[in-house]
C-alpha cells in the first residue's frame, strides 16, 4: 500500500461504511448515496492507495488484507475529523437525541438534562431501535441514543462511547383474551410453545431480537417470523390485533388497546439500557445527559439488579460489581 497523506475523509467514510456493512447497497443507503457514486468513491480510494480493499463476488463482499489493515486507521481519522469539526463550531448546535421508543428512563433523563442545561437545545427523536439509530449517529445525522449497547456489532461499538443507564424489566404484551392475560405476572415457563414477536426482520432492532433469542433459548419459546414494520402506536396496535401474536416488551411500554402488558418472572429478565454517542463528540447537552443519568440512576436505584434476575451471558457495557444475584442460561 502506498502512502497518501491527503485522502479525502469522504472516501474513508465510504470505505468504512462498506467495510462494516459488507454490502454496497446497504452502505449506500446508510450514506444516502447512489450505489454507483459509492462504487466510484471506493475505486478512487483504491487508486490513491494503490491497493485493492475489497473482494467482490456476486454473492458477497469481503475485505482484503489491505482493507483489514486500513479499517482501524480510517476509523481513527474519521473520529479525529468529527472531533475537530465539533471543536470549532461557532456555537453549540441542537443536540439530536433518539429516545428509541416512548417510555420511562430515556424520557426522564432528557427532561432532567434540559433542566440542567436550559440554554441548550436537546431535540428528541424516536428512531425505534439502537442499531438503526447508530447508523444515523455515525453518519452525523443524530448525536445520541439509548438502547442495548452490548447487542451492537463489535465494529460499531469501537466507534462509540457509552454510559450504562439502567436495567429495565422485560414484559410480554398479550391479547386481552389470551389464557395468560388473567395473570398479574407471566412465568417464562408459561410461554413454552408460544411464538413471540421480537422485531425479527427489522434491520433497526437486531439487538432486541438477539436479546429475545438468548432469553428464549432452551425454554421452548420461539421467535415469531417477520411482520409488517409498524410505525406509531396506532399501527402497532392494528398489526397486533390482526395477527394476535404476543410481543416481547419492557414494563414501561405504553398501553395498547385490546391488549394487556404483563411482567415476566421466574426468572426476572432484564434489558440493559445505555446512553450511546459517537466517539469524539463534545457538546454541553451531552454533558447534561450524562449528569442526568448519574443523578436519576443514583436516586432511583437504576443500576441495582433484582434478586433472581436474568441477563445475557457475557454482555459488554454492564457495570461491574452491582448487587443482586444473576441467573444465566
Amino acid at each position: 500500500m502506498t502512502s497518501s497523506y491527503d485522502t479525502d475523509p469522504r472516501l474513508l467514510r465510504a470505505f468504512t461504511a462498506v467495510a462494516e456493512e459488507l454490502h454496497f447497497t446497504r452502505a449506500a443507503a446508510r450514506l444516502y448515496l447512489a450505489q454507483q457514486a459509492l462504487s466510484r468513491d471506493i475505486r478512487r480510494l483504491e487508486r490513491e492507495l494503490g491497493a485493492e480493499l475489497f473482494v467482490r463476488t456476486t454473492r458477497q463482499v469481503t475485505l482484503t488484507a489491505d482493507g483489514e489493515r486500513l479499517l482501524p486507521y480510517a476509523r481513527r481519522v474519521l473520529a479525529a475529523h468529527d472531533e475537530l469539526a465539533e471543536a470549532f463550531r461557532a456555537a453549540p448546535r441542537p443536540l439530536l437525541v433518539d429516545l428509541n421508543s416512548p417510555g420511562l428512563g430515556p424520557e426522564e433523563v432528557l427532561v432532567r438534562a434540559r433542566e440542567l442545561a436550559p440554554d441548550q437545545e436537546l431535540m428528541a427523536r424516536y428512531e425505534s431501535g439502537l442499531t438503526g439509530a447508530v447508523r444515523e449517529i455515525l453518519a452525523g445525522r443524530l448525536d445520541a441514543s439509548f438502547g442495548r449497547y452490548g447487542g451492537l456489532d463489535a465494529g460499531l461499538r469501537a466507534r462509540l462511547d457509552s454510559v450504562f443507564v439502567r436495567y429495565e424489566r422485560m414484559a410480554v404484551i398479550l391479547p386481552e383474551d389470551h389464557p395468560l392475560a388473567a395473570l398479574s405476572e407471566v412465568p417464562l415457563a408459561g410461554l413454552a410453545g408460544e411464538r413471540i414477536y421480537a422485531g425479527a426482520g427489522n434491520d433497526r432492532t437486531p439487538e432486541w431480537t438477539d436479546l429475545a433469542a438468548r432469553l428464549f433459548a432452551g425454554r421452548g419459546i420461539a421467535i415469531a417470523p417477520p411482520a409488517p414494520l409498524a410505525v406509531g402506536k396506532e399501527e402497532f396496535g392494528r398489526i397486533m390485533a390482526k395477527h394476535r401474536t404476543p410481543v416481547l416488551a419492557v414494563v414501561s411500554f405504553p398501553s395498547m388497546p385490546g391488549s394487556v402488558l404483563r411482567p415476566l418472572v421466574d426468572p426476572v429478565p432484564l434489558s440493559p439500557v445505555s446512553l450511546v454517542w459517537r466517539k469524539g463528540l463534545r457538546h454541553p447537552g451531552l454533558d447534561a445527559l450524562r449528569a442526568a443519568v448519574a443523578e436519576i440512576g443514583a436516586r432511583e436505584g437504576w443500576r441495582t439488579r433484582p434478586a433472581g434476575c436474568w441477563l445475557p451471558e457475557g454482555e459488554p457495557g454492564l457495570p461491574e460489581g452491582e448487587p443482586g444475584p444473576l441467573l444465566r442460561p
